[in-house]
């Protein structure tokens, strides 16, 4: 992981910094192999149409980051065609937010 990769990670996070590199391939392996589409819905949400096929992946890994990071709310409802994940944050985290659309949009697949 590089400083850049660390940079967005707010202090309020209590992963441990050893494990935050595996967190990151896990959000990258989702976003190359299940996202479909990402909308802004506001600054302070984001919108995930995700293959269906990825639910129970997408719902461990987002249980998972909201114990570390608990100011993320993930919120997940069915599409006819697919899953539709969104991810909100509060007005302070919107940097955090901002991060991963970037990093969801430069690895989503096409």
């Amino acid at each position: 992981m590089s400083s850049d990769d660390q940079a967005w990670v707010p202090e309020s996070c209590t992963l441990p910094t050893v494990e935050r590199p595996l967190r990151l391939a896990e959000f990258d392996d989702l976003f190359a192999t299940a996202l479909l589409e990402q909308q802004q819905l506001s600054p302070t949400q984001l919108r995930w149409r995700l293959d269906r096929d990825a639910e129970t992946a997408a719902r461990d890994l987002t249980g998972r980051e909201s114990s570390c990071c608990s100011f993320f709310t993930f919120t997940f409802a069915g599409d006819t065609d697919a899953l539709r994940l969104d991810v909100q944050v509060p007005a302070a985290h919107i940097d955090v937010l901002d991060a991963l659309a970037q990093r969801a949009a430069a690895r989503m697949t096409t």
